[in-house]
């Protein structure tokens, strides 16, 4: 595989995670996270912690789109998505979905999309470069 495949692939695999999981970040920022409260308290966790998913739904995602601190923040996404999973979503893990797909099949996109972008890096089509200090 030529050098220019492989760094547009990384290119389309950040963009897409990036901006796609961007969304939901904006769902949060729009309608906060106290929906959250709930859940966190089930496991006796502070309400502080909500305050994570900006981290790993807005920044993150920011990061990725861009090619900054590109690994790190795949760890960061598919961390939150573990957390989603761990305190919202593990009842679907069993379950499809209404079209038939699986209950849990969005959160395992973003979640190993997150170990893909760790995983690759950021490649040449990004702000740090193939070889920048914050790739």
């Amino acid at each position: 595989m030529s050098d220019f495949k492989l760094n547009l692939g990384k290119l389309v695999v950040r963009v897409t995670v990036g901006g796609l999981l961007l969304f939901h970040g904006v769902s949060k920022l729009s309608h906060g996270v106290a929906w959250m409260a709930g859940p966190l308290h089930a496991y006796h966790l502070p309400f502080f912690i909500a305050y994570g998913v900006y981290i790993g739904e807005v920044v993150a995602p920011i990061l990725v789109f861009f090619g900054i601190l590109t690994r790190l923040s795949g760890l960061v996404i598919s961390f939150d998505l573990l957390m989603a999973f761990v305190l919202v979503s593990h009842a679907r893990f069993l379950t499809l979905g209404p079209a038939g797909g699986w209950g849990l099949e969005l959160d395992a996109f973003y979640f190993l999309s997150g170990v893909a972008v760790f995983l690759l890096g950021a490649g040449k089509f990004s702000l740090a470069g193939a070889n920048g200090k914050w790739n």
